[in-house]
């Protein structure tokens, strides 16, 4: 797992809350003790991800479960780069268990990347991703599927929940593949 340190507010990074990226599930975080990562009085607080299954053809041919095994992930509110649009900057080691419900074959998935993500009140949102994060494409420029996305680039996603992932450096791996 890869330890993260950000920067000041204005080139902060922090780890993607994948879950709520990858699926467009629901965006509630369960509730959890704070991690040996938040600092008291730090503005960090935990942003843990829940749980998750996506029925056969949403993302894979087979129905799909994931549940975080490690999760260290902190969030911290930014001040805003313009009115509509609120910031957050994630952090944290992340490893999500992702099971084939079929056949029980199953993958770790470290994707303990950082993020800096603008959320827009139109239902859209941009994020500024380095290192790994789980992406689940339904309509995109890549294909249908799950993927661990590595690397330095930036996932727009349309208020209809259409994903572009776009930079210099980006690598892809299909979940899909690896637990078929």
């Amino acid at each position: 797992m890869r330890k993260n340190v950000l920067g000041t507010a204005g080139t902060a990074f922090g780890t993607a809350c994948v879950t709520v990226l990858a699926l467009g599930l629901a965006t509630a975080p369960a509730t959890a003790a704070p991690s040996a990562t938040t600092t008291r009085g730090s503005g960090w607080e935990p942003a843990p991800s829940t749980p998750w299954d996506v029925p056969a053809g949403e993302r894979c041919a087979f129905p799909v479960h994931g549940e975080p095994i490690v999760d260290e992930v902190v969030r911290r509110e930014l001040p805003p780069p313009a009115e509509g649009v609120t910031r957050t900057a994630y952090k944290g080691d992340l490893v999500v268990r992702v099971t084939n419900k079929e056949t029980g074959a199953h993958y770790d998935a470290d994707v303990s990347g950082t993020a800096l993500v603008d959320a827009y009140a139109s239902g859209a949102q941009f994020w500024r991703v380095l290192g790994p994060v789980l992406v689940g494409v339904g309509d995109g420029n890549l294909a249908r599927g799950l993927y661990v996305v590595d690397g330095a680039y930036t996932i727009g996603i349309s208020p209809t929940g259409t994903k572009t992932v776009a930079g210099p450096a980006v690598r892809t791996d299909s979940l899909c593949a690896r637990i078929d």
